[in-house]
């Protein structure tokens, strides 16, 4: 299951988010799978993300998402990505 939060500048902060390393990616759509749970926090863009079994969550700025250990998964970036990640 993907989790989606709105999290408060001081949850940010106790994740230590600003120090986490950032990727970005531009509008594109292609399949990806997890090997290890990644949590991330979006600083601009939207996505769709439709896991195997069919869950499909909208992502945007200012989320903190969670995504399962093993989860195949399709993205579909409707405006360039840019996000904080931290592999568990």
């Amino acid at each position: 299951m993907i989790k989606v939060e709105r999290p408060s500048e001081e949850r940010l902060k106790e994740l230590g988010v600003m120090s986490w390393p950032t990727w970005e990616k531009e509008e594109s759509q292609f399949p990806w799978q997890y090997d290890m749970e990644e949590v991330c926090y979006i600083l601009s863009g939207e996505a769709t993300i439709t896991s195997e079994d069919g869950e499909s969550v909208n992502i945007g700025s200012g989320d903190l998402v969670t995504f399962p250990n093993f989860m195949k998964c399709e993205w579909v970036i409707h405006s360039r990505i840019v996000k904080h990640y931290d592999f568990r």
